[in-house]
């Protein structure tokens, strides 16, 4: 090739790339105005660089898998398609596993925070199947996706992505751009939103540094706390089958709080199928049942447990799996 042919095909390359460049460029290296906000309020409340919070948000991928994903929760499932995927007995017996080998430390934690251990054992089941699946998107990826291209629930990922933002360092399990997670951006073995890492996450092995991921005593103890915090109440109770006569009250549950006494729902038609006290607080949900309605009365516990996630399925799986999780352990402390 002579030189002036050379000239002219590196000046067509030029050109050409030129005109292809901005296509190849990800969509939020434009700056989404949702980001240039984000930047703006982050670096004035921490000091950070605008310019290095820039660049990590560009490298940010927006991922069509997120948007799918959180369109099409499990929890959208009746309770009889629901329940199997959680009480299976390998998650059983791998629940009770996981707690006669770490009995000092769940019996040590539970006691300190008032949350019976199985509890702790089964939030860590029913997440990440005791650490095994933490999730398969990176953490940023999540969140930028859901909090600048996720419109119904934009408000709330946008609020995560910003608390992320401003964690410090010793609150994560490594730098922001390695982090992985839920398709929320859920992170560790108990799957902490960015908020709950800032709110409840806790240093349980006094080595300067919360690890939601390698530290089993900061993950164990974050869960405790979480559900302290929340209003667990010690030795309480959670959940309990009930017995509707043919004129039971029609009742609808808008919310998992503790509404009326006891001893109101058995006057309105609703038998406990186990001792309780009368005056106790409870709730009353309606499951659709492999063998048809299911109704238990929920207690103040039972509510902790939605403040985790919000859906009575989720609460009423991490109830049960805990209940085989115990008689699990009791069973396997009688043999000799």
């Amino acid at each position: 090739m002579t030189v002036r042919n050379a000239t002219r095909v590196l000046r067509l390359v030029i050109a050409w790339g030129l005109l292809v460049a901005p296509a190849l460029i990800p969509l939020h290296a434009e700056t989404h105005p949702g980001q240039a906000a984000l930047v703006r309020e982050v670096a004035r409340d921490t000091g950070k660089d605008p310019v290095a919070l820039n660049r990590l948000l560009d490298g940010a991928i927006r991922q069509q898998s997120i948007l799918d994903a959180i369109s099409r929760p499990a929890e959208a499932k009746p309770w009889r398609d629901y329940r199997p995927i959680f009480l299976t007995p390998q998650r059983i017996a791998d629940g009770v596993a996981f707690y006669r080998d770490h009995r000092a430390l769940l019996e040590q934690v539970g006691q300190q925070y008032g949350v019976a251990p199985e509890y702790i054992v089964a939030i860590l089941g029913v997440e990440t199947n005791y650490g095994r699946l933490t999730g398969k998107y990176k953490v940023l990826d999540a969140l930028v996706t859901l909090g600048l291209y996720y419109p119904p629930r934009a408000k709330f990922f946008r609020e995560q992505l910003k608390v992320l933002l401003e964690l410090p360092d010793n609150h994560l399990a490594g730098p922001l751009d390695t982090l992985m997670g839920s398709y929320a951006g859920a992170q560790g073995w108990g799957q902490f939103m960015p908020s709950s890492i800032r709110d409840f996450a806790v240093d349980a092995d006094d080595d300067g540094h919360i690890n939601l991921v390698d530290s089993l005593p900061d993950i164990v103890a974050s869960v405790a706390n979480y559900f302290a915090r929340h209003g667990w109440v010690r030795g309480g109770p959670v959940a309990m089958r009930a017995q509707p006569d043919a004129a039971a009250k029609v009742i609808t549950a808008d919310d998992t709080r503790p509404h009326w006494s006891l001893e109101q729902l058995e006057a309105w038609g609703y038998a406990p199928l186990q001792r309780a006290n009368p005056g106790e607080l409870t709730g009353l949900q309606t499951l659709e049942g492999a063998n048809g309605p299911e109704y238990w009365f929920t207690f103040q516990n039972f509510y902790v447990i939605t403040t985790y996630n919000r859906s009575p399925l989720y609460a009423m799986a991490v109830y049960q799996l805990a209940q085989a999780i115990d008689a699990g352990v009791q069973a396997a402390d009688r043999q000799p």
